[in-house]
């Protein structure tokens, strides 16, 4: 049982890896598109879009990993 729950913790923190790495990955798209944008509607919509995104995947990502307790 005690492997079980071991399993279910490592399964959570590699999940909280992967979407913080997704969200870290979205805000640097988001600042690729700030960079390049010529202030169409299209630009800001998928700024808007692709930067709330990135933050609502790491922050949900750096709290399941700091919320998941290592247990060895």
């Amino acid at each position: 049982m005690k492997t079980l729950n071991q399993n279910i913790m490592n399964l959570k923190r590699f999940f909280g890896g992967l979407l913080t790495i997704l969200g870290i990955v979205g805000l640097i798209y988001t600042a690729v598109i700030f960079a390049g944008t010529s202030g169409e509607t299209r630009d800001i919509k998928s700024l808007i879009i692709y930067g709330i995104l990135g933050i609502v995947f790491f922050m949900s990502g750096i709290s399941l990993v700091r919320a998941t307790k290592d247990e060895a």
